[in-house]
């Protein structure tokens, strides 16, 4: 489709012989920002390691198109380097290699390019400043000891550093006080541009009052039940998921 970055075209997908998504569609153009809700357990953590292709999870139907090209199959580390960037819900600890040596290496690795370490922490230190760092994390072993806010920043930072075409945030507001989820909110909107997508995977509606989004989609029990604007996030905010819940239910029954 013209202008789309990412489709997904009856995406089934199982997790250790159980049944996880079943027949996503979606299409996700440049310049947008999207996002997919849902209770625990309804897959949206599913669709996110599907498009990256993490080999825990089994696709049985379907396909992913990135930028023009089927990248269904393709290994993680190949996905990444095509412009796909994702942070983890639990971000883990990496000892005996820094914040600035793991990023500027992730960077050559996704580029090709010989990056010059000065001009580097250059705009890291202006990333760094904008989401209100301590530039001493810049030298610490990568989210070793840092606290839960502390590793969502540095996620965001990689995102900004890295410069996808494609960022999934997954659960990135989880665990967050206000003060940082305006600040991660404020990361976003500072990568968010008309050449690239991003996609927030939530299951509360927290992170969105700062951003505007384009569209919101509602995931339950592995499909996609519902998508509108920005005000369908407000409406499960008032009411929950319920009605999507019994409406499943319903469709399963007929």
């Amino acid at each position: 489709m013209e202008n789309s970055l990412l489709e997904i075209k009856e995406l089934y997908v199982n997790a250790e012989d159980k049944e996880i998504l079943k027949g996503i569609n979606l299409n996700i153009k440049r310049g947008e920002i999207h996002v997919i809700m849902g209770p625990n357990g309804s897959g949206k953590t599913t669709t996110a390691n599907a498009i990256l292709n993490n080999p825990e999870y089994n696709k049985i139907g379907g396909k992913i198109i990135f930028d023009g090209e089927d990248i269904t199959n393709l290994k993680t580390y190949e996905i990444a380097r095509k412009g796909v960037f994702m942070s983890f819900q639990l971000p883990e600890e990496v000892p005996g290699i820094t914040v600035s040596s793991f990023l500027r290496q992730a960077k050559e690795n996704n580029t090709g390019i010989k990056i010059n370490p000065a001009e580097f922490k250059i705009d890291m230190l202006k990333y760094m400043k904008q989401l209100k760092m301590d530039q001493k994390y810049m030298y610490r072993n990568l989210n070793v000891g840092f606290s839960g806010g502390e590793k969502k920043k540095n996620e965001i930072l990689q995102m900004l550093m890295l410069s996808p075409k494609l960022a999934i945030l997954d659960e990135t507001d989880s665990g967050l006080d206000v003060d940082a989820i305006k600040t991660v909110s404020k990361g976003i909107e500072m990568f968010a541009n008309e050449d690239n997508a991003t996609v927030i995977i939530t299951h509360n509606t927290k992170i969105l009052h700062s951003l505007k989004v384009d569209y919101v989609h509602i995931l339950v029990d592995g499909k996609i039940v519902k998508t509108g604007d920005s005000s369908l996030a407000k409406e499960i905010e008032e009411e929950g998921y319920e009605k999507y819940r019994q409406e499943v239910i319903g469709n399963e029954k007929n």
